[in-house]
């Protein structure tokens, strides 16, 4: 892991990662992006948090809100807890940083996983990032430990490789519309998954040229191997209820 502090790397493209429910590391995450933005860094943000089919609900929204809770109400979706990601919105309307929603949404994952890449990637990005052969043996059993991790390990696994492939396509979605933003620098907010160096965001942009030099950060709960990150780091896990409770009474 490079021990180096994060607010004194030069990249390209910033990954910044977050346990999504996770208050303190939203919050080290914020403070990290706006010293450097009232430094007068002026990047492209990447947001999970919104779908690409509301790309132009964003853009009407950032040129007509004054605050954030105006573009969460004009672009937000049902599925975030908004207020966790006010105070980033805020900073991207205060200093005109452009927003770009980065996910795919639930229906084009369900495509991917019924039907396979085709459904959301045209031809040209089939073979940008090989995706007429198998995924890697080790990405693939890396996100298959994932998702059996993040689901209570209560997936059939029937639906492994489906679900793999979907959150596949979220990473490749992400690396593209990245790509996209050259010249500018970019930052990606998304959660720690998608951020892994090994297995993420990451692996999909060092498919293609030209290189970007990037830099990943991990907010974690708990340690995590090498080589996932660049700089991991470590936030206290809030109190919360067991999140495997209404699985495991559903399957008894």
């Amino acid at each position: 892991m490079n021990k180096t502090a994060p607010d004194v790397v030069a990249a390209q493209v910033w990954l910044l990662g977050e346990v999504h429910d996770n208050p303190a590391g939203q919050r080290q995450r914020h403070a990290l992006l706006r010293q450097r933005v009232e430094a007068g860094w002026r990047p492209v943000l990447v947001l999970e948090q919104f779908d690409r089919e509301n790309q132009d609900l964003l853009d009407k929204a950032q040129k007509s809100c004054l605050d954030a809770q105006c573009l969460i109400r004009v672009a937000g979706g049902g599925r975030w807890d908004w207020q966790q990601y006010y105070p980033l919105l805020q900073l991207a309307l205060d200093y005109h940083l452009p927003l770009v929603a980065g996910n795919l949404s639930r229906a084009d994952a369900s495509r991917v996983v019924r039907d396979g890449m085709r459904a959301v990637f045209d031809a040209q990005s089939m073979g940008d990032y090989q995706l007429e052969q198998a995924l890697p043996a080790r990405l693939r059993a890396a996100q298959a430990a994932e998702i059996a991790s993040s689901h209570c390990n209560m997936v059939p696994e029937m639906m492994v490789d489906g679900m793999v492939n979907a959150q596949v396509a979220r990473d490749i979605w992400m690396a593209r519309l990245i790509r996209e933003q050259r010249p500018r620098d970019v930052v990606l907010i998304a959660g720690n998954g998608h951020v892994r160096k090994d297995i993420g965001v990451p692996y999909w942009l060092a498919l293609l040229q030209p290189p970007l030099s990037l830099h990943s950060v991990g907010y974690a709960e708990a340690p995590v191997a090498a080589g996932q990150y660049d700089t991991v780091v470590q936030v206290a896990a809030p109190v919360r209820p067991d999140p495997c409770a209404s699985l495991k009474q559903r399957a008894n």
